[in-house]
């Protein structure tokens, strides 16, 4: 019977083959990575790159062939034929009221029913959230001849706030926030307030609101940028021209028989830009609070 040989001593050179191996994969999964990252950012890029590009040329250079894909020179001259063709500016104050209202009405009373949802007991709470939750299943085209017929009775068709009541809440934002604060919002944190004498409404502004501040920096970037963006709802109860939103008015820019499509496009870059301006200032509290929790977890 041989006895075992003890196995070799392995060189320095074989020990760092391994972790060069490995080394190596890492660095190749980071280039892919972000190649991968990359080609989706200049994807997601492209339409808003080829709206400017049409914005600023001719019907006849956008529909040319080969497709022009360098900037134009005819952008003051659409800008010129979309501002003398529809009241772009009290178009634009209108939806700015619209959208403000309704992110402000949303996020205020959507948490206010989340956070009541959330942490405090009530006769019916949970049917009520179940009967909520219901209303999401319910498609919105349903809702418009009621909710016109609504506006009417109350006589608020043609004005502003047939668009801002009716959405002052929705199942969405609940439901949302309620998740949100069943998660963030210790119990032992609101029940320290009521002991300390914290009514309801303290302790929704105290505690609740601090600490879903992430949620609705989403909520109001999300309403914000639905109401600037409506156009069924507005095009049916706004029977009255001085209250057209920027979508309804520039809808009149397309003509029965001949659509300068470079007026068009240059509309339509005047719609996009605000909502920009809008989405960077509130992901900024968004993004914060998200690096907050991770690093707090």
């Amino acid at each position: 019977m041989t006895a075992l040989k003890p196995a070799a001593p392995k060189s320095s050179a074989d020990a760092r083959r391994p972790k060069e191996h490995y080394v190596a994969r890492g660095r190749l999964a980071a280039v892919v990575t972000h190649l991968c990252v990359i080609i989706g950012v200049l994807l997601s890029i492209f339409p808003f790159y080829w709206l400017i590009v049409m914005s600023t040329s001719t019907t006849g250079e956008i529909f040319g062939y080969p497709p022009k894909l360098t900037f134009g020179s005819s952008f003051a001259e659409n800008l010129r034929n979309v501002v003398s063709s529809v009241d772009l500016l009290q178009a634009l104050v209108n939806t700015i009221i619209i959208s403000t209202a309704s992110a402000a009405l949303v996020m205020f009373f959507d948490s206010l029913a989340a956070f009541a949802f959330a942490k405090f007991d009530f006769p019916g709470k949970k049917p009520l959230f179940i009967l909520l939750i219901a209303t999401m299943l319910v498609p919105g085209s349903l809702s418009l001849v009621p909710s016109f017929i609504l506006m009417s009775e109350l006589g608020w068709v043609g004005t502003l706030q047939a668009l801002i009541v009716p959405g002052a809440a929705n199942a969405f934002g609940i439901f949302l926030l309620r998740q949100m604060a069943a998660g963030s919002i210790p119990d032992e944190l609101v029940e320290s307030a009521r002991i300390d004498g914290a009514g309801f409404f303290t302790t929704y502004w105290r505690v609740g609101v601090p600490l879903l501040r992430g949620g609705l920096a989403f909520l109001g970037i999300f309403t914000f940028i639905t109401a600037w963006n409506d156009y069924v709802w507005p095009l049916i109860v706004l029977v009255n021209p001085e209250r057209q939103t920027l979508q309804t008015a520039l809808q009149n820019l397309n003509s029965l028989y001949l659509t300068d499509y470079g007026m068009v496009m240059a509309g339509a870059l005047i719609s996009v830009v605000p909502l920009i301006g809008v989405f960077i200032i509130g992901s900024r509290h968004f993004i914060a609070n998200i690096a907050a929790g991770a690093i707090k977890g």
